[in-house]
């Protein structure tokens, strides 16, 4: 990312989005409002009475949802077009949603975070868990990257970064809006600056150690904060040992297990930009020396190393999403064994592997279950030392169990 990227402010909305007199009406099944109430956020298509005034609606149309003897019920993003037909924003069917909506939500997710975290480098808002369905956003000091993923949250836009202008003046906001998810919404793929301007990687401080993230051009929002738990603990077992990281990208786990002290790391990843910004974080750290960065698919290199007689004392496999569909899911399963096939035949005794799966459609069950197929395929035992998950500022909805997508294992190999 070479170039400036910037853009003049707009000026301020603080007019609210919607008139709560005015919205349109939707009314739910008899009784459809029953799981929803119980804490789900989400309201089906097959629990609308999808009438032809509702099927007239623009998708995003912020409604008043009222149940089948027309108590009001809520208030939420409507899209007639999808199986999510309605994202419950508030139960209080007389809130306008505006910009001081979302003002109290994103103060909330703030002082959650602040507790949390020293540094501004975190997720601020995790969709559904943070009240704002569909939305997600990540802090990277005062530079703040959306991703917008429904109809009702891109139509909500202005009232959003205006809310996000005065609680955090940052000094860019960056639109991420380049989510498969979009596509089942209607909504066009973007990558945008919003206010501000960008020039170039942004720095990040993450348990003490710096890194650079491509905003723009990066996977997802340039960084996965989400990984942070895990990052500390591999660093922190990785003294004076010799490191692989699989599917490295920009060095998360490489770079922080050079900087506390590991003997040598080398990091594949098929990616040359991230391999770059990965470099970089190694020499700002000071650790360059002991880091090796390899472009490369990961499963030939991976063959490759372990045909070569190449052991390691610690190995982590953080790969992409295996399954992005359900459809996916057995072909996804097939990988995760085969990576844990590879990459223990890469551990060297009383070692350690880190395997990870970020594709929610894969179960924590499934992915445990292949995993351990993997370790039999290559004739290692192993124990199970940590099942964990996201970092806290990932927060799950209690509602959407499902929205916990990322699984690790690290496992001590005999």
């Amino acid at each position: 990312m070479s170039e400036l990227a910037t853009v003049d402010e707009a000026p301020g909305n603080t007019e609210p989005a919607d008139d709560p007199a005015t919205r349109p009406q939707i009314m739910l099944l008899p009784g459809a409002h029953r799981r929803a109430e119980g804490g789900h956020p989400w309201i089906y298509s097959n629990e609308i009475a999808m009438d032809a005034a509702a099927k007239a609606l623009m998708p995003g149309t912020l409604v008043t949802l009222r149940r089948a003897d027309a108590r009001a019920f809520g208030v939420a993003m409507f899209n007639p077009h999808t199986l999510i037909a309605a994202r419950l924003l508030d139960r209080d069917v007389s809130r306008a949603i505006g910009q001081r909506f979302f003002a109290r939500r994103i103060e909330r997710a703030l002082r959650l975070r602040e507790r949390l975290y020293d540094a501004p480098y975190y997720r601020l808002v995790h969709a559904e868990a943070d009240g704002l369905p569909g939305l997600a956003i990540d802090r990277f000091g005062g530079v703040i990257v959306v991703e917008a993923n429904t109809a009702g949250m891109d139509r909500l836009e202005p009232a959003l970064l205006d809310a996000l202008r005065a609680l955090l003046s940052p000094q860019a906001i960056v639109l991420r809006n380049d989510s498969a998810a979009r596509t089942l919404e209607g909504l066009p793929i973007e990558t945008r600056v919003a206010r501000g301007a960008v020039a170039g990687p942004v720095t990040l401080e993450e348990n003490g150690t710096m890194f650079e993230a491509d905003v723009l051009a990066g996977q997802k929002t340039g960084w996965f904060f989400d990984q942070r738990d895990n990052r500390a603990f591999i660093a922190g077992i990785a003294a004076g040992a010799r490191v692989l990281d699989l599917y490295c990208y920009s060095g998360g786990f490489a770079v922080a297990a050079a900087h506390k002290g590991a003997r040598s790391v080398l990091g594949i990843d098929r990616s040359a930009p991230a391999l770059a910004l990965a470099a970089n974080a190694a020499r700002r750290n000071g650790v360059a020396e002991r880091c090796e960065f390899r472009r490369g698919d990961v499963f030939s290199e991976a063959a490759a190393l372990g045909a070569a007689g190449e052991r390691f004392d610690i190995v982590v496999a953080d790969p992409p999403p295996f399954a992005r569909a359900k459809r996916e899911v057995g072909a996804a399963l097939r990988g995760y064994r085969k990576l844990a096939r590879l990459a223990a035949q890469l551990t060297a005794p009383s070692g350690f592997l880190f395997m990870a799966s970020c594709s929610h459609n894969v179960g924590a069950a499934e992915f445990t279950e292949a995993v351990r197929h993997g370790l039999a395929d290559a004739g290692r035992g192993a124990r199970i030392l940590r099942s964990t998950g996201a970092s806290p500022d990932h927060p799950v909805h209690p509602s959407l169990p499902e929205s916990a997508y990322l699984k690790a294992l690290t496992l001590t190999l005999d």
